[in-house]
């Protein structure tokens, strides 16, 4: 009996759908970050399914560059460094925060978010994080999973070359 239910338990094991989640498929959802442009797209279903204008780094070292994983995701996210709670008019983050783990952080320090300064977006502004408006990250939130990956770039490149060079689209 043995004999026989091990090369099942291995073949289980070792079969590309286990485990399942962790790795993106093409359809899943993926978001890219354009610096070159300060844009977002949001791929999934094969196909880009919006762009929105966003606010990155100051200097191009500050957002960084590279494919990470979406990790924490919260709505009215706590300002930890000014001690400004989740909801005020003052919280930089705005309304929501979608972390991924640039630079082997926990996503607790670099991710998209809202703002208190909506007149920021689509400029060189933050100290890394990626902005937008209150209502795009709030519209958004539901339709990133955790466990998206998020591509952040400087390219010429449209999206749908991105997303294909990624995995993210045929």
């Amino acid at each position: 009996m043995l004999k026989l239910l091990s090369p099942l338990l291995m073949t289980f094991f070792l079969s590309p759908l286990w485990p399942l989640g962790p790795n993106p498929m093409v359809g899943d959802p993926f978001v890219i970050v354009n610096k070159t442009k300060n844009e977002l797209a949001l791929i999934n279903d094969n196909k880009v399914q919006t762009i929105v204008s966003v606010g990155t780094g100051k200097t191009k070292e500050l957002t960084p560059e590279g494919l990470f994983t979406i990790t924490v995701k919260a709505k009215n996210p706590y300002y930890r460094k000014k001690n400004i709670p989740g909801g005020s008019p003052k919280n930089p983050l705005g309304a929501r925060w979608i972390g991924f783990d640039a630079k082997g952080t926990d996503g607790r320090i670099y991710g998209i978010h809202g703002t208190n300064q909506p007149a920021s977006i689509g400029k060189y502004v933050s100290h890394g994080c990626i902005r937008t408006q209150n209502e795009v990250v709030s519209s958004l939130f539901p339709l990133i999973p955790l466990g998206t990956k998020i591509l952040v770039t400087s390219s010429n490149k449209s999206f749908e070359i991105l997303a294909k060079e990624n995995g993210a689209m045929k």
